[in-house]
């Protein structure tokens, strides 16, 4: 083993590139979407060394055009879990024991290979299988994983670095071991950086993976086991399935030797697998980790101080952006009576100025929504408010499915601040606007605060500091990433550290340390220099 105390690169932000026309990146990016569109992947298990075809498939196929097939994956069953744990665990073997420095090795490849050969690839992959336009895949599935990858090494190493005092008769260190056991790790559709983040940053504290990516995002999961491949992450460490989510769950939280779970996804899914570890406490060898990030009801306010057109933005850019399908996208806003005329003219228009079609035509900023269930549960939610006398849809509103799963961005205005769409999560592009009498600042706070089981994210827009001030210490509670005069979507790895309470998950925060340090288990270590030799103490005289 090599000796040495080493120091790591710096971590930084990846610069996300314009694709501006006529520059290079947004060339290699149509090539590779072009070259990927007309051709036809494989996906099998990756199971140890073995990649697994079963024969039972299904389609990978765009959700902006859903007849068009780019691909197949292949199922699972319970006997490839049961393998996989198995791989998984021979591999602890020699992956716990690397050396820290081999491992962050690994992990710092991967981030230049994104960042080199294989940008255009995953940024494609994520356009064509996700439908987000170029804009959003690039800070997706290019910078954020980027900045995943080299910010968690750096964060690894701040760990390893906390130590505690010695003098000099006793020496005191801590050793942060991987958890015993496996780490379950599953991963949502609607970022490809979360679904490479959530296996990664456990395996890169020296666990062992078995990693379950959503069926919808399967297109690109392939190009970040590629890209781990190439970095040289060692067969076994990180095992990939596919499948029935349930039978792989049950199956992976039946092993005596399941020590943690890393999720993305709904709160009812969370809180079913929670009631599930709990079930089978007694089983585990040690009590497992629970981490998790679900669900948002994501908030704006203004202030009767905010500037409207920057309130406007915050608004469509919130509420619309990759069709509205981000955990922190905004989907319920508080506007008082006195903008309220100005804010309404400002998004009809912008959202009237809005494309929509396929993430290929770089003028759309619109795209399709992931699949035919979500497209269906959000038009019965437009439909029901086109009904109701205390809901008006002021544009938006249509949608169609005949080509891709599109669905207009739509704002609704309701006179009942706990209408339905004020409390229910959608994910999509439906936001639900409340207008309120410009004295009630303090009362509509109130409001905001109790309206959602969820706390992920918030925005207050005011150029009041006083009102600020207030707004900020009465939503403590109400949102675990919280954004002044900005829209609260877009966390950056290393500045703003990204976790809800509530019903929102566990708040470990990705994106820092303290989600790292979930993925170890401190042992102290106490070396004596000089033995006692005698158990009499001083006081006995």
């Amino acid at each position: 083993m090599l000796k040495g105390f080493f120091h790591v690169p710096k971590a930084v932000n990846e610069p996300v590139k314009s694709y501006a026309p006529n520059s290079p990146e947004k060339a290699a990016v149509q090539a590779a979407y072009t070259t990927m569109w007309n051709s036809q992947i494989d996906v099998p298990l990756y199971i140890g060394s073995e990649e697994i075809k079963t024969g039972n498939t299904r389609n990978i196929t765009a959700p902006h055009d859903h007849k068009h097939v780019v691909g197949k994956y292949h199922l699972a069953e319970k006997q490839h879990i049961e393998k996989a744990i198995a791989n998984a665990l021979e591999a602890r073997k020699a992956w716990a024991n690397m050396a820290w420095e081999q491992r962050a090795a690994i992990f710092l490849k991967a981030a230049e290979l994104i960042a080199g050969p294989y940008r255009a690839r995953i940024n494609a992959a994520t356009m064509i299988g996700q439908s987000k336009n170029i804009h959003q895949a690039e800070i997706d599935s290019s910078c954020e994983l980027i900045d995943f990858l080299r910010y968690n090494v750096e964060f690894m190493t701040q760990i390893y670095n906390d130590q505690p005092k010695s003098d000099s008769t006793v020496w005191n260190r801590v050793e942060y071991r991987p958890l015993e056991g496996f780490v379950y790790a599953i991963t949502p559709f609607n970022f490809t950086a979360i679904a490479a983040n959530l296996p990664a940053s456990a395996a890169m504290m020296g666990n062992v993976v078995v990693w379950k990516p959503s069926d919808s995002q399967v297109f690109s999961a392939k190009i970040i086991i590629d890209v781990f491949k190439e970095a040289g992450v060692p067969d076994g460490v990180i095992n990939v399935v596919f499948g029935d989510a349930l039978m792989i769950t049950d199956t992976v939280l039946a092993s005596r030797d399941f020590a943690g779970i890393h999720f993305t996804g709904s709160t009812h899914v969370f809180k079913d697998i929670w009631a599930k570890i709990g079930a089978n406490i007694h089983n585990y060898k040690t009590y497992p980790r629970i981490v998790g990030e679900t669900g948002g009801k994501d908030f704006i306010i203004a202030h009767p101080s905010a500037n409207v057109k920057q309130v406007a933005t915050g608004i469509t850019r919130g509420a619309f952006e990759f069709q509205g399908q981000k955990c922190s996208a905004a989907s319920r806003a508080y506007i008082p009576q006195s903008l309220w005329p100005a804010v309404k003219a400002q998004l009809i228009a912008d959202v009237k100025s809005m494309k929509m079609g396929s993430p290929e035509d770089f003028g759309n900023f619109i795209t399709a929504v992931i699949h035919e269930g979500s497209f269906d549960k959000l038009a019965s939610y437009i439909d029901q408010a086109k009904k109701d006398a205390d809901a008006e849809i002021i544009v938006g509103g249509n949608y169609d499915k005949s080509v891709g799963y599109f669905i207009e961005p739509t704002v609704i205005v309701t006179t009942n601040p706990k209408y339905t769409t004020m409390e229910t999560e959608l994910f999509g592009p439906v936001i639900t606007i409340y207008v309120y009498e410009d004295a009630k600042w303090e009362e509509t706070l109130e409001l905001v605060d109790t309206t959602s089981e969820y706390a992920l994210t918030g925005a207050v827009f005011s150029q009041d500091r006083y009102a600020i001030e207030v707004a900020t210490t009465k939503l403590q509670n109400s949102a675990g990433n919280f954004y002044i005069n900005d829209k609260p979507t877009g966390a950056v790895v290393g500045m703003q550290p990204f976790g809800g309470a509530r019903a929102s998950g566990t708040n470990d925060k990705a994106g820092s340390a303290l989600n790292l340090l979930r993925w170890a288990s401190p042992r102290t270590i106490k070396e004596t220099f000089v033995t006692p030799e005698d158990y009499r103490y001083p006081f006995l005289g």
